[in-house]
């Protein structure tokens, strides 16, 4: 659920800070006022693309943000995305910022921390759903309707998308191998040639950093042996060497310990660093004597260094990588070596994999019908609640043609409507009333949503009996889809928004009264010039203040005692 929004120099907004509630959300204000800035701005917070034209003029930067509160399925789905992306999670609350620099550029935060916008994507749909003006019109393709009636079925596509990624793996191999004769020794000569490379190079594991280490020593072999030999005499040899100044105290302490037991420790304990010290200063003295200043052998390194850099550009970026691409290419000339037997292993893989992959599709698809089946009765009664008189089909088609196979299945889902009897059904995506479409669409959504939440609230049930924990909102916000409409179309359209938000937290741009009427928290847009520049505010409103508002949208700029009376007898029908 979304608790707070703010904006800071986004458009024509300087500081603005909106708190929402559960329930119906609703937010009016005159023609320009900025209702749908509050909307995109939101977008943003999901993941929607930036520009620097948000920024307010005479701003260095627009800054968004936003409170959610989770529970549930939700939470934990966000924790485990945030998690896996390296951001910390404390409680149920979570804070989305983002802010936008001059060129498009811009960081963004989550619960304080560096994030990006690639997360924001990913946590999105478990934060809020935007269902903007005409939306459908702009984005109601083939995978749209697919996704939508999934979203109602709760379809797992994960044996799809892996069983079409196996087969279409092993089809690409064998089309590589049965490539024309020409393209086939053109590649033999690039393969053969790099595998010779690297095996005349004789390439291990690690041998670069362990060569790079000796380079070091041999280069520095001169500071290396006088620092070994100095601590070597300081430490064991000179006559004023730690070992000498140990022995000698050594010495006395014995003599203090025959006339005092307790400093046999002391004893001991000198006796021990004296053996660490001399032991110390022998392995300096032997390993300066392995130092040998031989510029043969570092001219050897260096020159084998630059070969594994030079074949790591080549194949890397690192040793084991390049290792790795000498493996493959190897793989590679055996399979063309061992071409018709390779190819014959794969095409029995490839018709195992063609199986799977059509028993996973047919799987689905049969879960689409069955879904689209209830769903399209769904979405009619829904419909025709919303004043209007129309038949509603949710049409899935199979095409099993391997050319049509993709990584959501075999499905073609197409939505067919007529809106007036004794008509013919078309696709819905064809229907010109804006009107018609933006009830299609909430009655569409609704019965998802409905869907939806009915399938968590089951599984949270069944993994946790307390109904207060299975009953998690969702932020569902409608930009103006009430669009061409008006009325008694109007009036259901709010009463369906009201029905959606006793299960999820609606919020909604309206310019419509009879939806206005319908909501648990009233929020005022108004944008007024101060000082010559147009500022927005936005404040939650009630009683007298909400009529008048309600009113204006009635009766135009011009209020009277007529369309106050009439504000106030809707709002107490519809509160």
């Amino acid at each position: 659920m979304l608790s707070e929004l703010r904006l800071e120099n986004y458009a024509v907004i300087d500081n603005v800070v909106v708190e929402f509630a559960s329930g119906l959300n609703l937010l009016t204000g005159e023609t320009g006022a900025g209702k749908s800035i509050l909307i995109d701005a939101l977008g943003l917070l999901l993941g929607e693309k930036a520009t620097s034209e948000v920024i307010r003029t005479g701003a260095e930067r627009a800054v968004v943000s936003a409170v959610f509160e989770s529970e549930g399925p939700a939470l934990r789905a966000i924790e485990e995305i945030l998690e896996s992306n390296g951001v910390d999670t404390e409680d149920a609350s979570l804070i989305v910022r983002r802010e936008i620099a001059p060129g498009g550029k811009g960081r963004v935060f989550i619960n304080n921390q560096p994030a990006t916008v690639s997360v924001l994507k990913q946590i999105a749909p478990h934060l809020a759903v935007i269902h903007a003006q005409n939306d459908s019109i702009v984005h109601f393709d083939a995978a749209a309707r697919q996704a939508l009636l999934d979203a109602y079925a709760g379809t797992d596509l994960q044996s799809v998308v892996d069983t079409f990624a196996s087969w279409k793996q092993i089809r690409s191999r064998i089309a590589e191998l049965e490539q024309d004769e020409q393209d086939r020794m053109r590649l033999l000569d690039l393969w053969n040639f790099q595998s010779r490379e690297l095996d005349e190079a004789r390439l291990q594991v690690g041998e670069d950093e362990r060569l790079e280490t000796e380079k070091r020593v041999l280069a520095n072999a001169e500071k290396i042996y006088g620092a070994a030999m100095t601590a070597f005499d300081l430490l064991y040899e000179g006559s004023a060497s730690t070992s000498s100044s140990l022995r000698a105290a050594q010495k006395q302490v014995e003599e203090l310990a025959r006339y005092e037991p307790k400093f046999q420790e002391a004893v001991a304990a000198l006796e021990s660093a004296r053996i660490a010290v001399e032991d110390v200063g022998a392995t300096l003295r032997d390993y300066a004597g392995g130092i040998q200043a031989s510029p043969e052998r570092l001219a050897e390194l260096e020159e084998r260094l630059s070969l594994l850099d030079r074949l790591k550009r080549k194949y890397g970026p690192t040793l084991t990588e390049t290792i790795a691409f000498g493996a493959n290419v190897r793989r590679k000339l055996d399979e063309m070596e061992n071409k018709d037997e390779v190819l014959r292993e794969l095409r029995a893989k490839l018709t195992a994999a063609a199986d799977d992959y059509r028993k996973a599709a047919r799987s689905v698809s049969r879960k689409r019908d069955e879904a689209g089946r209830k769903l399209d009765k769904l979405v009619e009664a829904e419909i025709n609640d919303l004043a209007m008189r129309a038949s509603f089909r949710i049409v899935v088609e199979e095409n099993e043609a391997e050319e049509h196979w993709t990584s959501s299945g075999i499905n073609q889902v197409t939505y067919r409507i007529a809106t007036n009897a004794g008509e013919t059904m078309r696709p819905l995506e064809q229907i010109a009333s804006g009107g018609e479409l933006s009830r299609i669409m909430l009655a569409l959504k609704a019965s998802v949503e409905a869907g939806a939440a009915t399938r968590k609230t089951s599984v949270s049930v069944a993994r946790a009996p307390s109904p207060a924990k299975a009953a998690a909102q969702r932020t569902l916000v409608f930009d103006e889809i009430d669009t061409g409409i008006g009325g008694r179309a109007a009036e259901a359209v709010g009463k369906k928004l009201k029905a959606l938000s006793k299960g999820n937290q609606v919020i909604c741009v309206t310019h419509l009264p009879q939806i206005a009427t319908f909501a648990d928290q009233h929020y005022l847009i108004e944008k007024r010039e101060i000082a010559g520049r147009a500022k927005i505010t936005v404040r939650l409103i009630a009683d007298n203040e909400r009529t008048e508002e309600v009113a204006r949208m009635l009766s135009g700029a011009k209020l009277t005692e007529t369309s106050r009376k009439h504000a106030e007898q809707m709002i107490k029908a519809n509160g």
